[in-house]
């Protein structure tokens, strides 16, 4: 009997990448994949913990697919992922209709684990190993045919240690993938019809250092930039403190680098930094956009701060509005802070009361609505190269992402066209129109 298998991915994308790969290992082993998890015998969640949202969307996600034991073919439900790992002997004690709880790093153990559970052999209903240790998955991956992006993970688990964050505890150390693996899967996702590939890892900046010892993330971007029919190489998760020459230089030089980078920088003040473990400060921080403006033209900067930390301050708040004003960051997204049971953070007092904490989110997204609103109206007129990711067939327009944007967390743009589009498609844009976060424009033949 075949057995129909189906994955829930939550959280990051690097989440997703392990998925894909897990998907692509069942699949060679004989399992049929399904993405609807009605028709499936077994349902596998990759689960999130990083903050207290993603926590509860885990939990909510696996209760609700256990329902489907009930109303559907579903006879097993495995969790693996960061919450699985974090929690897994309260998921065993208070989520009984979970089978098997397998750690991150046991994640190549999913074959075996499925196998013993239909034949009733399970010994062990947790399954872990060390979480130092990468596990080996196929090299293969299933995507989602629709993107035309692929996220590939060159490293994984990290040794920053802030003191707000579980990753390291839940991860591991930091470790980086071989630069001729990375380079080949970038190959085989190009092959699968994807024209644009996104480098992540808990930090992309040090990529290299433990395998290599040297940073090899500049060598990887002109050697990935090399491979035809790739268009766009995006660069997520640079640490500011770990962005040196080389990698500005790489980054201006390599056409098919997106003149784009994310960079966490979380917090702009000295004493906030600082209680974070932040290993940089406000002035560092300062320096290194100053330097990748003035080096990279029309340079996009991502960043995402946390609002609402132990102890902050008012004058700490306003230092930080200010410099949303004064830098205007192209793209930022401000998270409020969660208290992680486990850091050192979670210690410190005093704590920043919720409506607080969303009151000066609120002014500071505000603040940077402007900063983005006032960029926007600034392209009208300008040609852009847009990704073809949709479309409206009511309003007969294309929805588009320009080299500026990154997919899911940015903005889009509404793209006008006498002919008919194939999803995926390069196209020039005439910027005619801008409305609050998003663009419209026409495709210039």
């Amino acid at each position: 009997m075949s057995i129909k298998v189906t994955i829930i991915s939550l959280g990051c994308d690097k989440n997703l990448v392990d998925s894909e790969k897990i998907l692509a290992q069942l699949s060679e082993r004989g399992y049929e994949i399904t993405d609807v998890p009605e028709e499936a015998d077994v349902a596998v969640i990759n689960t999130c913990c990083f903050i207290h949202d993603a926590k509860q969307e885990s939990i909510d996600t696996i209760l609700m697919t256990a329902e489907l034991k009930k109303t559907g073919r579903l006879q097993f439900l495995v969790i693996t992922g960061c919450l699985a790992t974090r929690y897994s002997d309260d998921i065993q004690a208070l989520i009984p209709e979970v089978d098997a709880i397998i750690v991150s790093s046991a994640s190549d153990e999913i074959d075996r684990v499925i196998k013993e559970l239909f034949s009733k052999s399970l010994s062990k209903k947790i399954v872990k190993k060390d979480i130092d240790k990468e596990p080996v998955l196929s090299k293969n991956r299933l995507y989602n045919t629709l993107k035309n992006h692929a996220y590939i993970k060159i490293a994984d688990g990290c040794d920053k240690h802030c003191t707000y964050c579980v990753i390291p505890s839940i991860k591991g150390k930091y470790r980086s993938f071989k630069f001729e693996d990375i380079i080949t899967e970038a190959e085989e996702a190009v092959k699968h019809g994807k024209n644009e590939i996104i480098l992540v890892a808990q930090e992309t900046t040090l990529y290299g250092v433990d395998l290599y010892g040297h940073k090899r993330i500049a060598e990887l971007l002109r050697e990935l930039n090399k491979i035809e029919g790739l268009e766009w190489i995006r660069l997520m998760y640079c640490y500011p403190e770990e962005i040196d020459d080389d990698l500005v230089s790489a980054i201006r030089d390599c056409d098919k680098v997106c003149k784009y980078i994310d960079m966490p920088i979380q917090h702009i003040s000295d004493q906030v930094l600082k209680r974070m473990g932040r290993r940089t400060s406000g002035q560092d921080i300062k320096d290194t956009i100053n330097k990748l403006r003035e080096n990279i033209p029309n340079i996009v900067i991502r960043t995402s701060l946390i609002t609402g930390f132990p102890m902050e301050t008012e004058e700490e708040h306003h230092e930080l509005l200010k410099f949303i004003k004064e830098y205007k960051l192209e793209r930022l997204g401000v998270f409020t802070y969660s208290k992680e049971e486990g850091t050192p953070a979670a210690k410190l007092r005093p704590q920043i009361r919720k409506p607080e904490k969303n009151k000066r989110r609120d002014e500071l997204m505000t603040a940077q609505q402007k900063v983005v609103f006032a960029q926007n109206k600034a392209l009208k007129g300008r040609v852009l190269k847009a990704v073809i990711e949709g479309m409206l067939p009511t309003e007969g327009v294309y929805i588009g992402r320009t080299m500026r944007d990154a997919p899911d967390v940015d903005g889009c743009i509404f793209i006008k066209s006498d002919r008919e589009l194939v999803l995926g498609t390069m196209v020039d844009v005439k910027i005619k129109k801008a409305s609050g976060y998003d663009l419209s424009g026409e495709i210039i033949e």
